[in-house]
């Protein structure tokens, strides 16, 4: 069922944002590990003052009525397609069932204590849990939610949890003179395809937080072809008129790429971007790139074109990318 996640972004990742805000219990390992990258490592000798460390969100053992929740803010509203209630690790002491909710809000509560007086919508019914297991469920909910909450019965523990789906955006809301990034993926920018990510991925290259370090970029291969060109290609949030570039090369330091250029296309459909049944035009002519720098283009540099809705990023000859931004104002 995974495989049917791959077209979609985690939601409540940390990397886009997401937060956890609030957990009934975490006596011995924090909610904030929730959404945090990977599915949480064991280290068999180690310990808390409160007993055995663990990477993930775990409860103690409930000696009263009731059950554990706590509350997840998506890094951007959207609609949830898939969920995974991740128990890699716990086994003896994961919970044996969960069950998730979902709302839309532009406020939070003061105290998420008077979270239950929410119209929250059930997004997954009480649902058992295998342990040590990436447990996958389907969603099919139309609805857009800008949090989660999940529900565990009664206690126990929960590695990682993943809200697959597609970020919504509403444009109307959005003046034609306004300026953002509209590749940036809580824009719902997504990465489509590339030749090669063959040490960091290129879903990396649209986060909205600088890149952390040099795995938190696009980087591919070395290649023994000196005329090699590698590539990725970008579905744009919404299309638009670009007027600024930055190709952020920051942490790269003896493997970012000798230079870049950036083709652009208008089309409706991902699939003739990606069987390249699309006429590309250069938005961005070659230009050379510098190690561990933003290199920023503005209009002056930038060909002029129409409304895009598809960009290339071409790298000369390999190397990494920590981020791209595409800027422009939309076109309704």
């Amino acid at each position: 069922m995974k495989d049917n996640f791959n077209n979609f972004i985690d939601l409540a990742s940390g990397k886009i944002g997401g937060k956890v805000l609030y957990a009934t219990d975490e006596f011995f390992a924090e909610k904030e590990n929730l959404i945090k990258p990977g599915r949480g490592v064991f280290l068999p000798d180690k310990y808390t003052d409160r007993g055995k460390w663990m990477d993930g969100w775990e409860t103690r053992r409930r000696r009263t009525p009731g059950h554990d929740w706590c509350i997840v803010r998506l890094g951007a509203p959207g609609m949830i397609r898939g969920l995974d209630i991740d128990t890699h690790h716990f086994i003896g002491n994961h919970p044996p069932f969960a069950a998730v909710e979902g709302l839309y809000s532009d406020s939070e509560p003061a105290d998420w204590c008077d979270a239950d007086n929410l119209p929250w919508q059930t997004i997954l019914k009480k649902s058992p849990l295998q342990p040590g297991s990436q447990n996958l469920f389907a969603v099919r909910n139309a609805s857009v939610f800008s949090h989660l909450r999940l529900h565990i019965f009664p206690d126990g523990g929960v590695a990682r949890f993943r809200a697959y789906g597609e970020v919504h955006r509403d444009w109307s809301k959005i003046s034609e003179n306004d300026l953002l990034d509209l590749a940036m993926v809580t824009n719902g920018g997504r990465a489509l395809i590339c030749n090669d990510m063959f040490f960091s991925a290129m879903e990396n290259l649209i986060l909205p937080a600088p890149a952390q370090n040099m795995g938190d970029g696009w980087e591919t291969k070395r290649s023994r072809n000196p005329d090699n060109v590698d590539w990725v290609i970008l579905r744009l949030g919404y299309p638009g008129m670009v007027q600024k570039i930055i190709v952020d090369t920051r942490h790269f330091k003896g493997n970012y790429p000798a230079a870049c250029a950036i083709d652009a296309c208008y089309s409706a459909s991902d699939e003739n971007v990606i069987k390249d049944a699309v006429e590309w035009t250069c938005l961005l002519n070659r230009q050379k790139l510098e190690a561990d720098r933003e290199h920023i283009f503005e209009s002056d540099a930038i060909n002029a074109h129409g409304p895009v809705s598809h960009v290339k990023l071409k790298i000369y000859p390999d190397g990494g990318i920590s981020r791209l931004r595409i800027f422009g104002c939309i076109r309704h």
